[in-house]
């Protein structure tokens, strides 16, 4: 036999070998960071009731109530307070046939005037020339118009004093512009102004059209609501 050789090169890896015997288990670690509180759970059942506490001092004897005589002052009271409501509601929705929102009265006077006086006239009544700046204000001023059976009336939108070839920009009856809504139809835009047509005039179709100021129509009049409870209806619509 001869002497020992030198050591061979390294060979492959071999097949991995048996899976080991799990070690103990570790040291527990420190607590982490809380997380985000989770969804609320299912209410729970009802526990039992708990001992009864001790009985509380005695109180001090009440003073002798008339309620009788209050009773039958309430009673009719409250009885002409409901009539009397009742009454408003007819005065404002038949007799004097108003529209309403939660912050406006809308009134429609039938009474023919040309821009000028009908402005005017609103201003006598404590308020102005109605104004569609909404969607919703425009359609019931429309259906307003429907329901009285008439076609066409003044609202409260005028061409500016700055009026040039033949266009204009356009303004409200409180000196505010047009901004997020209006009513024209793409045939007959801002862009289609004619001259002495400066005012504008509302179909009972919801449509704004140009109208000669001098033209006498009808014109519906906006009135605020008071800030107070329950509101005021406005004065001087009759």
């Amino acid at each position: 036999m001869g002497d020992e050789g030198e050591e061979g090169i390294l060979g492959k890896a071999g097949p991995p070998g048996r899976p080991g015997h799990a070690g103990d288990a570790g040291i527990k670690g420190d607590m982490g960071d809380i997380g985000k509180m989770g969804p609320l759970g299912d209410k729970g059942e009802m526990g039992d009731p708990g001992i009864n506490g001790l009985d509380g001092q005695k109180g001090k004897p009440g003073s002798t109530c008339d309620c009788g005589r209050y009773r039958r002052l309430i009673g009719p009271l409250d009885i002409t307070l409901g009539k009397l409501r009742d009454a408003v509601k007819f005065v404002k929705h038949v007799l004097l046939g108003l529209r309403e929102t939660e912050e406006r009265y809308y009134f429609l006077v039938k009474e023919a005037k040309i821009f000028q006086e009908a402005a005017v006239n609103c201003r006598l009544r404590g308020g102005i020339l109605a104004m569609p700046k909404t969607l919703n204000i425009n359609q019931i001023l429309a259906e307003y118009i429907s329901q009285a059976g008439l076609t066409r009336v003044y609202i409260g939108v005028k061409a500016g004093p700055d009026t040039q070839n033949g266009s204009s920009s356009y303004m409200y009856s409180d000196s505010s512009p047009l901004q997020v809504f209006s009513g024209w139809t793409e045939e007959d835009g801002v862009s289609s102004l004619r001259i002495n047509s400066s005012c504008v005039e509302l179909l009972n179709s919801g449509t704004w059209v140009h109208t000669e100021c001098n033209n006498s129509m009808f014109f519906i009049c906006e009135f605020p609501k008071s800030r107070r409870r329950g509101g005021v209806t406005p004065m001087h619509l009759s």
